[in-house]
């Protein structure tokens, strides 16, 4: 079994749960920042809201980080013929908001991008980013295998690589792309015409025309339902 089918048998059979200084000078490399999106106009207080924007509005990893952090997610998950890539699902800016979300990420990661630019100067005399594919997978085949026989100053190397790997596959498999690869389907709604007249008269209740009308009408029973902000249904 190939290691990407080996991944999506793990997550079909069980819930992911990957949610589970200064960095070395940068190279000028070209980065493409994440952007803000748009938050949704339901289903959050607004005390929630205004955690949301601030979140969305801060800011924790320079250019020089999330370039290496990008590298990674897609030596993790490459693209493939058959598959996407982390890039493709955007996995570098999910970490930058998990990031910026749970700060017991910070330290760890932000260390973890040091610690394997200091490891790729000693070995190749160059930062991580700027090796050729085969020393990063040269640098990553020494921490990517947890083993209580990693030499101690590999140690911090190896619990960078591995939240980085949690974090990649949750970031993956919750995208879009990811849960179509998965084919996970989800709750897919039947026809549904209602409680029985018949049932409803024995219990001396009765639809109201107004909620039939917006309830209880296959035409449009695959449209998203509509709330206001007091919590009533408008469409």
């Amino acid at each position: 079994m190939k290691r990407r089918d080996s991944i999506k048998s793990i997550l079909l059979g069980s819930v992911a749960t990957g949610i589970a200084v200064n960095s070395c000078a940068p190279s000028e490399q070209p980065v493409d920042l994440p952007k803000t999106p748009e938050l949704p106009p339901y289903g959050r207080t607004k005390k929630e809201k205004i955690r949301d924007q601030e979140i969305l509005e801060a800011s924790f990893f320079n250019e020089h980080e999330l370039s290496t952090i990008a590298v990674l997610c897609d030596i993790i998950l490459p693209k493939s013929d058959q598959y996407n890539s982390a890039s493709d699902a955007e996995v570098k800016e999910f970490i930058d908001f998990i990031v910026r979300d749970i700060e017991a990420h910070q330290i760890p990661l932000r260390g973890g991008v040091m610690w394997l630019d200091s490891f790729s100067n000693k070995k190749y005399n160059k930062e991580f980013i700027v090796c050729t594919n085969e020393e990063q997978f040269d640098i990553c085949d020494l921490i990517a295998y947890p083993s209580e026989e990693t030499k101690p100053e590999l140690k911090q190397g190896e619990a960078f690589f591995t939240r980085m790997r949690n974090l990649t596959l949750t970031g993956y498999y919750t995208s879009k792309k990811g849960i179509e690869e998965l084919g996970y389907k989800g709750n897919t709604p039947n026809v549904w015409d209602g409680v029985p007249e018949h049932i409803l008269n024995k219990h001396g209740f009765k639809y109201e025309e107004e909620w039939l009308a917006k309830c209880v009408n296959n035409s449009n029973r695959s449209d998203v339902a509509k709330w206001d902000d007091n919590g009533n249904l408008i469409s």
